[in-house]
């Protein structure tokens, strides 16, 4: 095969975190699992975090990712960086720093030349020094599919540690990045997309969370998480699971990439959206209510999507104004609402 006839999507059922398995399915595995206890472990499997957290002493806590899927673009080099971009993003969204990291790589070894999986790990090593997150290994085994990712080490100080389910009464929710980078991704592979919207998703895919991260770090931060696989909503109404307060998505405020919603309604969606839709959107009280293109969207699978945070509202200007200035393109998308509980669409 030539080098001008390679394209990695090929390699790839699904692309990105699209290939996520869907929650309700990770439920099933994970509801039998006896969860031994640790007083040391502040968070692992049996809620739906970012990442496990475990003390290591009063002031500090190792945080622990591991992110990998198929690509979603032809070029390595790029594939590689919004990978690694990707597996930061947890510890980012926990509020913590990233201090090492391992490869993990599927690779056909015998269909596509070495350098591929060299370009690969550039890209990825590209994003872990802009990070400042030092790569220390890896392992790679021989398969029919391409698959790349890291597993991640952070560290934080537990008394300052952010959760995705702690959000307060009169919080604003936040988000960093525009949604809908799936769909561009469809649209690509149709090679229906422009040139503007495919350098648009995937330099937002490739865009790291540091700088939101060191913005919000600077701010009372209640609640976080990461926009990826499972949606806008899908991750939202994570955030949602054992907390009395509930929250107010407004549609019209959410950032968008042009030309999704036309994608949308030319059937171009991702099968996550769909699968993601049958495991969450039960959990939206008027989600019959809502746009039929809309409800794609918002479950929309995201591959290294932005930080979604809760922040007071009397301070939402102050942060925002502070992103900005940084560059990180936020959005106020939301805000919190202690008269019920769950989700709900505007």
């Amino acid at each position: 095969m030539s080098e001008r006839d390679v394209e990695l999507t090929q390699w790839a059922q699904y692309g990105g975190c699209g290939a996520k398995v869907p929650p309700n399915m990770l439920e099933q595995a994970l509801c039998t699992l006896p969860r031994i206890e640790y007083p040391e472990v502040l968070s692992d499997f049996g809620h739906s975090e970012d990442c496990g957290v475990y003390r290591l002493s009063e002031n500090q806590a190792l945080v622990q990712t591991v992110d990998f899927f198929p690509p979603m673009c032809d070029d390595p080099f790029t594939f590689g960086r919004i990978a690694a971009c990707n597996s930061l993003s947890d510890v980012y969204a926990m509020g913590a720093q990233p201090i090492s990291a391992v490869s993990i790589a599927c690779f056909p070894h015998e269909q596509l030349d070495m350098k591929y999986l060299t370009q690969i790990l550039e890209g990825a090593l590209d994003a872990l020094k802009e990070a400042r997150c030092a790569l220390l290994g890896g392992h790679t085994i021989r398969d029919s599919s391409l698959t790349f990712g890291l597993a991640v080490n952070g560290l934080v100080d537990p008394s300052v540690m952010w959760s995705n389910n702690t959000w307060k009464e009169d919080h604003v929710l936040i988000l960093t990045k525009p949604i809908g980078v799936g769909v561009i991704n469809q649209a690509m592979k149709a090679e229906l997309a422009t040139a503007e919207q495919a350098h648009t998703a995937l330099n937002s895919m490739a865009t790291l969370n540091k700088k939101a991260k060191e913005v919000l770090s600077q701010y009372e931060v209640s609640a976080c998480t990461d926009v990826t696989g499972f949606g806008l909503a899908g991750h939202l109404i994570e955030m949602t699971i054992d907390n009395p307060i509930g929250a107010v998505l407004e549609t019209s405020l959410i950032p968008i990439i042009d030309g999704v919603l036309d994608y949308i309604a030319m059937g171009l969606i991702p099968m996550g959206a769909y699968t993601n839709i049958d495991s969450r959107a039960s959990l939206i009280s008027n989600f019959d209510e809502v746009d039929e293109n809309m409800k794609y969207l918002l479950f929309d699978p995201q591959t290294s999507g932005g930080l979604l945070a809760a922040v007071p509202k009397e301070v939402e200007q102050e942060v925002l104004e502070a992103l900005h200035t940084k560059g990180v393109d936020a959005t106020t998308i939301g805000y919190t609402d202690a008269s019920f509980e769950g989700i709900r669409i505007n």
